[in-house]
């Protein structure tokens, strides 16, 4: 199947993952003019109105970057949309979306046939997270265009089940376009989605540690020189479960060890959190993946790096497959 207009430009086949506050439209346009997809939460403009100015600073610089590279064009940029029922800023933001054309929208948190027509009838795509074949399943039927796997693993909210299990479920019926999130930060993880059956990698945690994002010093560096193992799943902090740094959850005076549940009927993704210490703000999400992060670096140098270890990871695989054909 030939790739959808939007992601024809793609020098890589990653989305960065929008991440709540981390994620701003310098970020963003490093991501584009790297080639890979750069998505921004739209709840990270704030007041809303400033969500317009980002749009109109994101698709001017593309708009630039194509102009002077024609060789090497943008690659496009996504809007993430929380179409969860306590989001009361949908409709306007999904309004600013409209104004812009934005060419991918990312829905989580309930899939929606009204935000999935509109995004159409600008000619747009959708792109619906997804943790289970259920509500994968769910998503198609209300007309997403496509799905990102969020398998255990991943920075944020995330889900709990093996990749290769949701990945394997998905594709006994589905074989539209498929994003796989979870862990994954370096090559070798990209080339390994596609071979489970993903289309693209959906990178997140990786791109905290740029000089372009809008994090602490200190988070950035809790990344380089964070494991697996300091990664927390946890519900307490939004009413859904996600992926947190251990450090930033003891700084903030709790024990990662015993954290209590959360009501996932309380849950609130405008103010932030269901404690003292705000998510995202002072406890700080991230994917198992980030032992592969050794350093800060820019967002061209990190794409370069992906890229070299994505070839090698190739070159590899098909040596190591020689050895298994007759």
């Amino acid at each position: 199947m030939p790739l959808p207009r939007p992601f024809q430009h793609l020098r890589l086949p990653v989305i960065a993952a929008p991440m709540f506050i981390v994620s701003t439209p310098e970020l963003v346009i490093a991501q584009c003019q790297a080639g890979i997809v750069g998505s921004i939460p739209a709840l990270n403009a704030r007041p809303a109105a400033l969500l317009d100015e980002w749009l109109e600073r994101i698709t001017r610089a593309l708009a630039d970057h194509d102009r002077a590279h024609p060789e090497a064009p943008a690659a496009p940029f996504a809007i993430n949309l929380i179409v969860h029922k306590t989001n009361s800023r949908l409709d306007e933001d999904l309004a600013a979306c409209a104004r812009w054309k934005v060419p991918i929208v990312i829905t989580s948190l309930g899939a929606r046939e009204d935000v999935n027509r509109a995004v159409h009838d600008w000619g747009g795509l959708v792109l619906h997270d997804v943790i289970d074949d259920t509500f994968a399943r769910k998503a198609i039927d209300k007309g997403a265009d496509g799905l990102i796997a969020v398998a255990a693993g991943a920075g944020g909210h995330a889900g709990s089940l093996s990749p290769f299990a949701l990945v394997q479920e998905i594709r006994e019926w589905f074989d539209g376009w498929l994003a796989l999130s979870g862990a994954i930060a370096c090559g070798r993880s990209i080339l390994a989605a596609q071979a489970m059956g993903a289309d693209f990698a959906y990178v997140g945690s990786p791109w905290i540690a740029t000089h372009e994002a809008n994090a602490p010093e200190a988070y950035k560096q809790a990344i380089v020189a964070g494991r697996a193992s300091d990664i927390v799943y946890s519900n307490l902090f939004t009413g859904v479960h996600g992926n947190y740094l251990r450090g930033s959850i003891a700084a903030a005076g709790l024990d990662p060890d015993n954290l209590p549940h959360s009501d996932p009927s309380k849950m609130d993704f405008g103010a932030g959190s269901l404690t003292a210490a705000k998510a995202w703000k002072d406890i700080w999400g991230s994917g198992q993946g980030i032992g592969a992060v050794k350093a800060v670096e820019s967002v061209a140098d990190r794409v370069a790096r992906l890229r070299q270890q994505y070839a090698d990871a190739q070159g590899e695989l098909a040596a190591r497959a020689r050895l298994y054909i007759s």
